[in-house]
């Protein structure tokens, strides 16, 4: 029998009444479809042949619901043991599995269950570890920033100005992670917008550079850094506060990543109507098997205490792959001498032109 013709034959069937919904048991379910169907065949044979004999008809019916419902207890094992697994999840516990040994239907449907039970499990974990890293960031400037004020308050510090900038310094990061932690649920509600413009591509860098230069000088670290000028003058069609927040994060990790005296070097050209940016620092670099997860959210490594969020590479991910580019670590450059191997991200942004094509 075809595959059409089975396809037909379901759809004529799904308009048909269904009479055994009311009954609790599939397995009953099936005792009943084995009975009514010889029964029918046996009701055709008298109607037919004009005989019919009872005992041996009896039997033939007991051993056929006998049969069905020793054959039934596997075909419907997965659905019991998905009935406890969904009762776990509702109490918490994501661990249980069904064991898909059926190829039909019923095997698909564990298959599938036990899919969506990793999943949940994942998201369950994702979700445990948001809670206890969004604690653990904010409870650091908090306690700072009160160990401050009750020092003003008990009199045990004046209101100078370094106490004061102290203070000002962990509301800056407090203020940081929850506007972090508000494009981070966008990124998962997918409502974020992008407002795209062209842009000019060399004041923009050198806009993020001067912003990079402020921000490093203000959390104490002695880095430089270095822009290759343009080998053409290029615009890109993008939404310039979106694209500010990937270039800093990327420019504040690698500052704070590049030893005393280090030096961050940004370079950008345009390829094929694509603009590649690179932004290459000094430090220890970042190992091979580890490079595709520092995109991860809270992914901080062993950057020092009062760093950033963890947030920032994941959210510059995001904001790339909203404009369709790619965001990417690639091995290092040679390094210079007395320098560590380095990080080097490369990201990739679409929709470049030359500066006399700009368009609103």
């Amino acid at each position: 029998m075809s595959r059409a013709l089975v396809a037909r034959m379901d759809r004529v069937l799904e308009l048909l009444p269904r009479p055994l919904d009311p009954v609790r048991s599939i397995k009953l379910k099936l005792g009943i479809l084995v009975v009514s169907s010889g029964a029918a065949g046996l009701s055709y044979f008298w109607y037919a042949i004009g005989w019919l004999p009872t005992r041996t008809a009896a039997t033939a019916i007991f051993v056929a619901l006998l049969t069905s419902q020793v054959l039934a207890h596997g075909m419907t094992s997965p659905l019991r043991e998905m009935t406890a697994a969904a009762g776990a999840m509702a109490r918490g516990d994501y661990t249980r599995r069904v064991r898909p040994t059926a190829r039909d239907e019923v095997g698909d449907l564990a298959r599938a269950f036990n899919k969506m039970a990793e999943d949940l499990h994942a998201s369950d974990q994702r979700r445990r570890e948001l809670i206890a890293n969004v604690s653990h960031e904010l409870r650091t400037p908090i306690s700072a920033l009160q160990g401050v004020l009750e020092n003003l308050v008990d009199g045990v510090a004046a209101p100078e100005p370094a106490t004061l900038r102290t203070a000002l310094a962990q509301t800056e990061r407090l203020g940081h992670l929850v506007a972090d932690l508000l494009d981070l649920s966008r990124l998962d509600a997918g409502v974020a917008s992008l407002r795209r413009v062209r842009i000019d591509v060399a004041e923009f860098l050198d806009e993020a550079v001067e912003h990079a230069t402020a921000s490093a000088a203000g959390a104490g670290l002695d880095v430089r850094f270095r822009l290759r000028e343009l080998p053409a003058p290029l615009t890109v069609y993008a939404d310039p506060w979106r694209l500010h927040q990937v270039f800093a994060n990327l420019l504040d990790n690698a500052a704070r990543h590049s030893p005393a005296g280090g030096t961050v070097r940004m370079t950008a050209e345009d390829r094929a109507g694509e603009l590649y940016v690179e932004v290459t620092d000094e430090g220890e670099g970042i190992a091979l098997a580890e490079r595709s997860r520092v995109f991860e959210r809270f992914t901080r490594g062993d950057r020092a205490a009062g760093g950033g969020t963890g947030l920032g590479l994941a959210i510059a991910r995001w904001v790339v792959e909203l404009h369709g580019g790619r965001i990417q670590v690639l091995d290092p450059a040679t390094p210079s001498p007395g320098a560590g191997p380095g990080c080097r991200i490369q990201v990739a942004i679409p929709g470049t032109a030359p500066i006399g094509e700009r368009t609103a």
